[in-house]
């Protein structure tokens, strides 16, 4: 089991960093919540470890997120995504117009259902459809569709919250 998991760890850990930082928007949090799942990992033995390593992951971000508001905090929303490799050297211009985008881009994500985040998070973490489909309840078959439609959502939320930038400017 040792060199399953370290296996796993190996080949998952930065998408279970990925998947958790789009869910907290917290570099640091993402990290330690993901050093959580595999030391949950290691006691549990589960069957179908990617999936479970994302299931625990996905129920940790949640239980931390509520936490979080019943404290009153607010998330932290960090311009840089962890498990990429670093940034190229930009400019000061280049730098704040990635920041903007990435903020523009958290928005509408924000706008969307939990059930299009946590989807469009899984496959962007890499999980299978499969995968998808065990840690989300839905049909293996019905994945793709739902994924598709969940694009869509958020492009167009994303096309709206550019329109209403553009308008806002337009007014100033």
């Amino acid at each position: 089991m040792n060199d399953e998991l370290e296996r796993l760890y190996q080949t998952t850990y930065q998408a279970v960093v990925r998947f958790l930082y789009r869910k907290v928007w917290d570099a640091d949090r993402a990290e330690d919540l993901a050093q959580e799942v595999f030391l949950r990992a290691m006691s549990h033995r589960p069957e179908k470890p990617r999936a479970w390593v994302f299931a625990v992951a996905a129920n940790l971000a949640r239980d931390k997120a509520r936490a979080a508001v019943r404290r009153k905090k607010h998330l932290t929303l960090l311009s840089t995504d962890p498990g990429t490799h670093p940034a190229p050297v930009r400019s000061v211009e280049d730098t704040i117009e990635h920041d903007e985008q990435v903020s523009r881009v958290h928005d509408a994500l924000a706008l969307l259902t939990p059930r299009d985040r946590e989807i469009l998070l899984l496959w962007d973490a890499g999980l299978s459809y499969p995968e998808i489909a065990a840690q989300t309840g839905l049909a293996v078959g019905a994945v793709g569709t739902t994924l598709a439609r969940a694009r869509r959502r958020l492009v167009e939320a994303y096309d709206r919250r550019e329109a209403e930038r553009m308008d806002d400017a337009a007014h100033s």
